[in-house]
């Protein structure tokens, strides 16, 4: 049998405790960074609900005052066929204006996508600039820029599709150039070493493996921003949020349930649509890899 040195895997517990007690640190070392977070989360939590006013008893005795409005709201009714028109076109008004705005915001932020990614511009003025206007115009909600559209040219839809606009062309650019710098190599140095220059590399080697991806994206948030749409036009950026608004003031809560009910029907449609064109878009890939 031979002989071999003592190592810790050869040691009862207790003695390899007292001759490497660096290797067993006590619980207390163990969890007391993880301690020290959760106290203070909590703290900052604890902070955060008295400085909002949060409250149990405001809480229950608004889910009691939630229920009589829910029966308000019951049966969802227009209040006649000529009330039913006017919320449908002004619903067709959200669609509209969600629909134009996502789209004037995916066309304004591709080519400022291609300045901000590494693996297509190389200057980094320009990549570190175009980062900060995305950025920029990013951290702005769709309501304020409604606000802000609204004292320039009006009320109405236009100032509606102005704040989409801008609003989701900073989240494009940055969603946009994140898949160009996701995007593979190979076809582009392919077309480069064919004697191609950047702009072949550019449309026949980047645009195939990322224009996909970026018509998914721009689908899901034209479904999101109908949604966004009807909010802002409560502030009087046009379409059906401002017949909400409306009625909630005048307490017409059938009026408001019907409303609703139209809104949700739109935003299913929608899904199912774009659901179907994502899948069309995945199919033609996908053969034309095959």
């Amino acid at each position: 049998m031979t002989n071999r040195s003592p190592h810790a895997d050869d040691l009862d517990p207790v003695t390899a405790r007292t001759r490497f007690p660096r290797s067993f640190p006590s619980p207390l070392q163990s969890h007391g960074a993880a301690m020290a977070i959760f106290l203070s989360l909590s703290g900052v939590l604890a902070w955060g609900y008295s400085i909002v006013g949060v409250s149990p008893m405001r809480f229950l005795e608004g889910i009691g005052k939630l229920g009589s409005i829910a029966l308000l709201m019951l049966p969802p009714d227009t209040g006649g066929w000529a009330k039913f028109l006017t919320y449908l076109y002004a619903l067709a008004e959200t669609v509209a204006i969600a629909l134009l705005g996502t789209l004037a915001a995916a066309i304004v932020a591709f080519p400022v996508a291609l300045l901000a990614s590494r693996n297509v511009l190389a200057n980094r003025v320009v990549h570190f600039a175009s980062r900060r206007i995305l950025d920029c115009v990013r951290g702005v909600d769709e309501l304020i820029w409604a606000l802000v559209w609204i004292n320039v040219v009006g009320l109405g839809p236009f100032a509606g599709v102005l704040a989409i606009a801008t609003a989701n062309a900073g989240i494009f650019g940055k969603l946009f150039s994140e898949a160009i710098e996701a995007s593979g190599r190979g076809p582009v140095e392919g077309v480069l070493s064919t004697g191609g220059n950047d702009g072949h590399a550019v449309r026949y080697g980047l645009l195939p493996q990322v224009v996909p991806v970026l018509l998914s994206q721009v689908l899901y948030y034209f479904e999101s921003n109908t949604r966004s749409a009807t909010i802002i036009g409560i502030v009087g950026a046009g379409g059906i949020g401002l017949h909400i608004s409306e009625q909630i003031r005048m307490l017409e809560y059938q009026h408001v349930s019907a409303i609703i009910l139209m809104i949700l029907v739109a935003v299913a449609l929608i899904d199912r649509l774009s659901s179907g064109l994502r899948l069309a878009i995945v199919g033609t890939r996908a053969a034309g890899r095959a």
